[in-house]
């Protein structure tokens, strides 16, 4: 029979990201241990949550990726993402774009539960990058065609 995971701790979860091939890196600000990764070039921390009956084990944690904006963003990225995933929910903090995406062990998880969350994880970043850089390509397209008809809108007036 399996055993199952009721609650995480920094090293496990980094058992568990190396064993499908992640490097890890643990850092402690504060007194608040996160583990930082990266996939497809994409960096992102591990965020633990609440914590479990027994010291530095955690019952959720949290996969995180900010990414800085330059700029402003066009209204409505976040919502639009919100709106059409599900699992990782988008904002907007401050001058970060952040996209997070929790898991919960509380009730007793499969290692296999962790690793499938873990490629749900991977596969959301390479969604997220399509989706900025398509909404990049889209809104360039549509300030074009808004710039192209004010245009002519103002050459038919002045006839």
């Amino acid at each position: 029979m399996t055993q199952l995971i009721a609650h995480v701790s920094p090293q496990s979860l980094t058992d568990v990201l190396q064993a499908a091939g992640y490097r890890v890196n643990q850092t402690d600000q504060n007194g608040i241990v996160q583990l930082l990764s990266a996939s497809q070039g994409i960096g992102y921390a591990v965020r633990f949550g609440n914590p479990a009956a027994e010291s530095g084990r955690y019952v959720d944690f949290t996969f995180s990726c900010a990414l800085r904006v330059q700029g402003e963003l066009p209204a409505g990225l976040a919502e639009l993402w919100n709106a059409s995933r599900r699992f990782a929910r988008l904002s907007v903090q401050g001058e970060f774009l952040v996209m997070e995406m929790d898991v919960v062990v509380a009730a007793g998880v499969s290692e296999d539960f962790l690793r499938g969350n873990l490629e749900l994880w991977d596969r959301l970043l390479q969604e997220f990058i399509i989706y900025l850089r398509d909404y990049s390509q889209n809104a360039a397209q549509l300030q074009a065609q808004a710039e192209s008809t004010t245009t002519l809108q103002q050459e038919v007036e002045a006839l």
